[in-house]
């Protein structure tokens, strides 16, 4: 396990205003992709302002998710991800993600509770049938428009993610559309979490979330004004990411640096809520690839000066590898969990 230390003092995650990216003019657009190329290759982190996305659902959503937490233990542990074929549903106290390195010590339950959905699919949809993670088979607590409101942010977030796909192919000078092929169906998934006042009772090295890397494209992360987020820069020093109103955190997971041959990193991050008395809420949206593309080096980032890191894989061979090491088991080790 990593071993929690104090974070430093804040320093500069960069803030990228998204509003020239959404224009005609591709000067404009490369701007945009020109302070995103430094922020992957600086920090890791970037914040987003003038997104597209109206605040009125993004509050709607936060409040839909308190209402969600605020039921009795018994209707939340009815919604079990277990009972999923796909893992879509509730858990708490069942990940750990500081074990997700590899090599390391077997690591505390993570103080947090979660609830995650993925693709609104039909039962007789192939991929539903599949019973891959993120496809269908999603659990909905029976609360008023709960899932309606909750489906109309995943569209709004999958938009934006899609956009900064974009943003991110033209920062690597590759066309604007480069990455569209990979994410036809792509998977994606939202998840809602809740994060209670770091207790005095922890045991050692217990936070909120433990140290870790996401596992896949893009993530796109709304938290609330409590603070708590904590990221490793490029100098292996830990970082506040203090909340900034109007902005979503977006970071890139393991396969974007598969993909990019490590010119781009998937950072380290975690969670602590020192906020006591307080309950910390934020809402990540995971965009990836369909499960059965091929991950290797995209043009340009393999050279003769900078050789080729990893193996190949799919999508979903390596989500699968980082479930097991978070949770413990494959998803298709269980009865429940096929």
């Amino acid at each position: 396990m990593l071993i929690y230390q104090p974070p430093l003092a804040p320093k500069n995650i960069p803030v990228v205003d998204l509003t020239p990216s959404f224009s005609s003019d591709m000067q404009r657009i490369d701007g945009v992709a020109a302070e995103i190329h430094r922020a992957c290759r600086e920090m890791g982190f970037f914040y987003v302002s003038h997104h597209g996305i109206d605040q009125s659902l993004i509050d709607d959503a936060f409040d839909y998710s308190a209402r969600f937490f605020s039921l009795p233990a018994e209707a939340k542990r009815a919604l079990n991800m277990k009972n999923s074929p796909t893992v879509a549903g509730y858990e708490c106290g069942d990940q750990q993600l500081d074990s997700q390195i590899a090599g390391a010590e077997k690591a505390p339950p993570d103080l947090k509770e979660s609830f995650a959905f993925g693709m609104e699919l039909s039962a007789g949809h192939p991929l539903s049938q599949k019973r891959i993670r993120n496809y269908g088979h999603n659990q909905w607590p029976e609360l008023p428009d709960f899932r309606e409101t909750m489906l109309r942010y995943q569209g709004e977030v999958r938009k934006l993610g899609d956009h900064l796909l974009g943003l991110l192919a033209r920062s690597l000078d590759l066309p604007i559309d480069w990455f569209a092929p990979h994410y036809q169906l792509g998977s994606q998934s939202v998840r809602l979490l809740k994060y209670p006042p770091q207790p005095q009772d922890a045991a050692f090295n217990q936070i909120g979330a433990g140290a870790h890397t996401d596992w896949g494209g893009v993530t796109i992360l709304a938290q609330d004004d409590l603070g708590g987020l904590e990221v490793r820069n490029a100098n292996s020093d830990w970082v506040q990411a203090t909340p900034i109103p109007n902005t979503f955190v977006i970071n890139l997971g393991d396969l974007m640096a598969r993909w990019t041959n490590g010119i781009y990193n998937a950072n380290m991050h975690r969670v602590k809520n020192n906020r006591s008395n307080h309950d910390r809420y934020s809402i990540v949206s995971f965009n990836s690839p369909r499960p059965e593309v091929v991950i290797e080096p995209m043009p340009g980032c393999v050279t003769e000066d900078f050789p080729r890191k990893f193996p190949t894989c799919t999508a979903q061979e390596h989500v699968n590898e980082m479930f097991r090491r978070s949770y413990g088991y494959s998803p298709g080790q269980t009865a429940a969990v096929a």
